[in-house]
């Protein structure tokens, strides 16, 4: 009799094949380890370093070569971590303190990962584990540790608390057939990774690891989470039947890429992507992303000692933009303070951060910050349509001010002989009740909104979604926050500028109906979401969704509706 349990199933499809367990405990080693002097220490690290990142370009390069950008996306953004010289930095200042090579590293990995662990931004919070992946890699070549031996021809199912992205690139394509995690979620770069290879992969099975030897054959049903121990042959035939008709749906949906998402009756919606890195922009365009509707920039200022120069910026912006092939890129201004401290800005502690001090209000406070931005986005914008994205805004006077502070970055770059664009939309992030309640007035100030569902529906229902306590209130089909959506975008049409959404809502296929009909113009995701919400935009008329809407709108309780929408929508 087989057995079973149950995870969060991330990446839908079903699986068989023999458990390869990955450990990465590296505690006894760390312990049997034998210091030298710091000198030799440094020597270790640097070289180990030098090793680790040689490695990953190779397989960046080799990614590359295969068209596999999203892969290759993601290794460069790590091996760009492996010589990121402020973390050379902070582990040489722990050996100085008399700390070992690896542990050095180990722990000043930690302390950088725990950081990113702190916010409440989904993508920005997994960026730990890349951070994590990283010391792992490098204290394992001090430790002279080997590569994991994957060798064999079995169909080899992933195991481990977590997986290096670069692990999974590295095994070739029909090897490897789903992906078991202890840890992790939808938006880490090993769920990513595996998504692009369509691995079914279910994540957070925690200690159920340990009922796991490596030869044990497993069935994976990634929609449902469910992992099963010893399938019968009845199971692996139902697995093997389901997996085909799995292969056809991605068919299905790569036939959709470069075509629009117009509803049958020839509404049209563009979608874009949200993105933190240039390295993103590709693997975007080729999910079927039509430009960049959400530039993280607080990305490049996180996980440093120091703010990033105007040509630092300038040089990561104008890729991004050069990257989209004519394609619009919305920069979002830097959005930091509440869940994303900056060290080197000494910001003053506050009982309430995501009431306090940021975002937008620390951008006009500190135009030695906010300057420096406007110009390396002006200048980019040289390269290819851009625009700026405000992000906290709750009145008129901040976008007066912010474009007043735009308008004297052009001016300044033209007297002194530097190209940057002509013109570039201002927009406005809709995030607050304020906002959405006054979008009449802030329509007159603004080229375009778009709505941030994620803090928009935080502020509403005045619950933390990072709380457990309160999390099953955070939803998007809240009456409350369906009203406040609805009577943005009914604004914006009104006084003639486009508004378009970038929170997680907009990857929701189910949302994507509702938002059609309330008169969305745009809707910008993670590129994995586009293939999902453009085929069902594609099977929706307009008239249909406005009646659907009428429903909804009619209805008085957030689990019901979404029930609902999964009902008539399936």
């Amino acid at each position: 009799m087989s057995v079973e349990f149950r995870g969060a199933g991330v990446v839908p499809g079903m699986a068989v094949g023999t458990i390869r367990r990955v450990e990465t405990s590296l505690t006894a080693a760390v312990a049997a380890y034998v210091s030298g002097a710091q000198e030799s220490e440094n020597e270790k690290i640097l070289a180990a370093q030098a090793v680790v990142g040689a490695r990953l370009t190779e397989q960046m390069t080799a990614c590359s070569a295969a068209g596999q950008s999203l892969q290759a996306a993601i290794l460069t953004t790590q091996q760009l971590m492996v010589q990121d010289p402020m973390l050379t930095e902070k582990i040489q200042n722990k050996t100085a303190a008399g700390i070992p090579a690896p542990q050095a590293i180990l722990t000043a990995t930690e302390e950088e990962a725990a950081i990113f662990d702190a916010m409440d931004d989904a993508y920005l919070r997994e960026r730990a584990a890349d951070i994590r992946c990283v010391g792992q890699a490098i204290a394992r070549q001090v430790l002279g540790i080997s590569e994991i031996d994957l060798s064999g021809d079995e169909a080899m199912i992933l195991t481990g608390v977590t997986i290096e992205p670069s692990l999974l690139a590295s095994i070739p394509a029909g090897r490897l057939v789903g992906v078991l995690l202890g840890e992790g979620s939808r938006t880490s770069h090993a769920v990513i990774l595996a998504r692009a290879r369509s691995l079914p992969t279910i994540v957070g099975v925690g200690n159920f690891l340990s009922q796991l030897r490596d030869g044990d054959e497993v069935l994976l049903d990634g929609e449902q989470g469910l992992v099963r121990l010893q399938p019968t042959a009845a199971e692996v035939a139902f697995a093997a039947a389901a997996r085909r008709q799995q292969d056809l749906l991605r068919e299905k949906d790569a036939a959709l890429r470069d075509l629009p998402a117009v509803t049958p009756d020839g509404v049209r919606i563009s979608l874009l992507a949200n993105i933190g890195t240039s390295a993103e922009v590709v693997p975007a365009l080729e999910k079927g992303a039509e430009g960049i509707g959400l530039f993280r920039s607080e990305v490049l200022f996180l996980g440093r000692a120091s703010l990033p120069t105007e040509e630092e910026q300038y040089i990561v912006y104008r890729a991004a933009v050069e990257n989209c092939r004519g394609k619009r890129c919305v920069f979002r201004t830097l959005d930091i303070g509440g869940d994303k401290p900056l060290a080197y800005l000494d910001l003053p502690v506050e009982s309430n951060p995501f009431l306090g001090w940021r975002a937008i209000r620390i951008s006009l406070d500190r135009p030695d910050l906010f300057q420096p931005q406007l110009r390396a986005i002006l200048r980019a914008g040289a390269y290819g349509p851009v625009a700026v994205l405000l992000p906290m805004i709750v009145s008129a006077a901040e976008v007066r001010a912010a474009r007043q502070q735009l308008e004297k970055a052009r001016t300044d770059l033209l007297a002194e002989g530097i190209a940057c664009a002509d013109t570039v939309p201002l927009g406005l992030m809709i995030e607050t009740p304020a906002a959405a309640l006054t979008a009449k007035i802030l329509a007159q100030q603004a080229d375009f909104f778009s709505i941030g569902t994620n803090d928009l529906i935080q502020y509403t229902l005045a619950a933390d979604r990072g709380n457990p306590k309160v999390s099953s209130l955070y939803s998007p089909f809240y009456p409350a926050v369906l009203q406040l959506i609805l009577q943005t975008i009914s604004a914006g049409r009104e006084a003639g500028i486009p508004v378009g959404m970038c929170g997680e809502m907009a990857g929701d296929s189910y949302a994507a109906v509702l938002l059609l009909a309330m008169g969305i113009s745009e809707l910008s995701m993670t590129a994995a979401s586009i293939p999902g919400v453009k085929a069902k935009l594609r099977q929706v008329t307009a008239k249909q969704a406005k009646k659907i809407l009428g429903t909804v709108l009619a209805m008085d309780d957030a689990a019901a509706i979404e029930q609902y929408l999964r009902i008539i929508l399936q």
